[in-house]
């Protein structure tokens, strides 16, 4: 009796390597969309922590502002949503004349807002009083603030991520569209 030798794969095999590499293949584009997500979301999250950092200073720098009663503080007026609202103007340029100190607060709200919108994605951004950004029952951060003079100010910025959407939008409450992704406390300078 003579044995016959086996040469090649058979057609099962060649299918089951296929399939195996076509798993991998699936986990590894997987693995990089959510890289690049993350990457993105880490992207605009310093560039919320920038923004904030640089309008609290432009507050402190311009404490004659930051010193008036709330209600005529512009620094206060600040509810900004790029979505609706439009890119504000100065009528003076402040780089280029001498402006007062209210001319220059609407001069940096202005040119700041500006940057907020081309920087984050559907972003609002909030400055208010507020001793409670943080609401415990929701366990997010909230757009409503406490307005008392003695609270803090805060930056609040929030932007539209990605959602879980089949559509890749974000879930939309028309009332709490989304909650703000971070709040900074404004320090005045030690005198």
């Amino acid at each position: 009796m003579s044995e016959l030798k086996q040469c090649g794969f058979t057609l099962i095999e060649v299918l089951i390597s296929v399939f195996v590499l076509a798993i991998g293949v699936i986990g590894s584009a997987g693995m990089q969309l959510t890289a690049l997500r993350t990457s993105q979301q880490s992207a605009f999250q310093s560039a919320a922590i920038a923004l904030a950092s640089e309008i609290a200073d432009k507050m402190r720098i311009n404490d004659r502002q930051l010193k008036l009663a709330d209600n005529v503080n512009p620094f206060l007026d600040i509810d900004y949503q790029a979505a609706k609202d439009p890119i504000a103007t100065s009528a003076v340029n402040c780089y280029a004349a001498n402006c007062s100190a209210e001319e220059l607060a609407k001069f940096d709200i202005d040119e700041w807002t500006a940057r907020v919108k081309t920087a984050l994605p559907g972003a609002r951004v909030r400055i208010c009083r507020d001793s409670r950004p943080w609401d415990s029952t929701a366990g997010a951060l909230t757009w409503t603030c406490t307005a008392a003079a003695a609270n803090p100010l805060v930056v609040k910025i929030g932007w539209q991520g990605k959602g879980r959407n089949p559509d890749g939008n974000a879930a939309r409450d028309p009332k709490n569209p989304f909650p703000p992704s971070m709040a900074i406390t404004v320090a005045p300078y030690t005198q």
